[in-house]
């Protein structure tokens, strides 16, 4: 059972526009609404491929509601925790090349006893061979020691931990040494100081997160795939061109594709590669058609260590 944390869900709407044009009155040409979050995210991706998930999260007032609706209708396995502050409502504004404009509320605060429902619900439903996935940002105002906690549940359980966060969540949640983490580029080189602007920056930036902690680093690097970087070795996967339709759950989607391929090593990778590129072609989050899923397109290289390679820009990455 892969169980996914998503502290700060939403209900997600995205508009397409011919083009936004900045202080003037643009009418959409189709709007659409998904249940929202990168845990949600990661859940729904993998339930359709028929992996063993389930999403815990906060909910509360008429946007949680419409949220957990959703979820039920769409019948994604979810534990709602009942809260008193109210759900956050996101815009994504997408244009035809692809462009994204995201509008993200901040979200609700957690009061200590919700903080507490939420741990025992993942308790609740983790099994040993599990993941338990905190993935998102964080609450107005919530500690990060949210993240070593639930590190501890998923490992008193038997369980792995991943984690998909930025800023001070990922900085502060490598001492709590999660199994995973997937940052993108610009996530990792905030927390390491520094811009990882080519592929041996991004190398030696997983490196350095693996010694502050990660046993294994998955950092996405937008149109120029990911690497993978554990124990046993280094590799970087590139999917096929495609048309972009949006980038937003690009980077979900190569989460929840490498735990559905199993969750370690370049195969894994390349089975979350194939996924991030099925997404790019699919409107707002929505889960991508199977028919999209290619992982024989992926193409996968490993990149020994002590060898230069060649100067890849990084390009941004989608979370």
């Amino acid at each position: 059972m892969i169980v996914t944390v998503t502290l700060n869900p939403s209900l997600d709407r995205t508009l397409a526009v011919a083009e936004l044009v900045h202080g003037e009155v643009i009418r959409a040409e189709s709007t659409m609404e998904d249940p929202g979050g990168k845990g949600v995210n990661v859940t729904r991706f993998l339930v359709a491929r028929g992996t063993a998930s389930v999403a815990v999260l906060p909910a509360g007032g008429s946007i949680g509601r419409a949220l957990v609706g959703a979820l039920s209708e769409a019948g994604i396995p979810h534990r709602a925790v009942p809260i008193s502050g109210a759900t956050r409502s996101n815009v994504t504004v997408v244009e035809p090349d692809g462009t994204t404009t995201k509008l993200n509320e901040p979200g609700p605060a957690l009061s200590a006893a919700e903080v507490e429902g939420l741990v025992a619900a993942v308790a609740e439903r983790v099994t040993p061979g599990g993941w338990v996935v905190v993935a998102g940002s964080l609450p107005a105002d919530l500690d990060t020691a949210i993240v070593h906690h639930l590190a501890e549940v998923a490992r008193a359980a038997g369980a792995r931990f991943a984690l998909d966060a930025s800023g001070a969540a990922l900085a502060d949640g490598l001492a709590a040494r999660p199994d995973l983490i997937k940052p993108n580029a610009e996530e990792l080189g905030e927390v390491l100081g520094r811009p990882l602007t080519t592929l041996d920056d991004v190398l030696a930036g997983c490196d350095e997160a693996r010694a502050r902690g990660a046993a294994a680093v998955i950092c996405s690097l937008g149109a120029e795939g990911a690497v993978l970087v554990d124990g046993q070795g280094r590799w970087h996967a590139t999917g096929p061109s495609v048309p972009v339709v949006s980038t937003v759950g690009a980077g979900d989607s190569v989460l929840a594709g490498f735990l559905h391929g199993g969750g370690a090593g370049p195969e894994a990778l390349r089975v979350g590669i194939a996924w991030a590129t099925a997404a790019v072609q699919t409107p707002g989050t929505g889960v991508p058609d199977a028919a999209l899923i290619d992982p024989a397109a992926v193409v996968v290289a490993e990149l020994p260590r002590g060898t230069p390679h060649a100067p890849v820009g990084v390009t941004p990455a989608p979370a």
